[in-house]
């Protein structure tokens, strides 16, 4: 059996979710998952449970789609784990985002599309930066905890038998941090 799931929410105790539920609850919805939270916040507790019991061929209703998700990669996360579960989605006020029509199929296919093209120009503007960073002679990654002479130390006390324990006691530091000191 499958069922139609309206997930409404507001950012503040000040609003209601009245609106939401009546025009979800008009819209065919018979099961409402209802929050008062920000949309920016990724745990939602209500949406996580919406999530979790849906089932193939169910539908998620939102009244629009800011009520769903802030960001586009938010929203498309979202749509990807209703997708996985082989579960449709509709916005009220946003006719093109609706998975239950080829349209809507593929308006969210080029909106998947733009954000993938996006996280690709940030890897490679990622990669460019490094390079040229490697290339002015930066070093990258995380600084070492030690000092060049407590290095040279260390593995002095190291080859006297002295225990990565009690060197790393004496530094302050984790038996692993000696540990990687050749």
């Amino acid at each position: 059996m499958s069922y139609v799931y309206g997930y409404a929410r507001v950012s503040t105790d000040g609003q209601t979710l009245e609106a939401q539920a009546a025009q979800l609850q008009a819209a065919g919805a018979s099961r409402l998952f209802q929050e008062k939270v920000s949309g920016a916040r990724r745990d939602r507790a209500q949406l996580d449970r919406l999530l979790a019991g849906l089932n193939a061929g169910d539908l998620v209703l939102v009244t629009r789609l800011d009520r769903l998700a802030r960001s586009t990669r938010d929203l498309l996360n979202i749509l990807g784990t209703i997708a996985d579960k082989r579960a449709a989605f509709r916005s009220l006020s946003d006719s093109w985002a609706d998975t239950t029509t080829p349209h809507g199929r593929l308006m969210l296919t080029v909106l998947a599309g733009l954000a993938e093209f996006e996280r690709e120009l940030i890897r490679v503007r990622t990669g460019e930066g490094r390079a040229r960073a490697k290339a002015a002679g930066k070093k990258l990654g995380r600084s070492f905890k030690l000092t060049p002479h407590q290095r040279a130390e260390v593995r002095t006390r190291r080859d006297a038998g002295e225990t990565l324990t009690s060197i790393a006691r004496s530094y302050n530091v984790s038996h692993s941090t000696i540990s990687r000191l050749r």
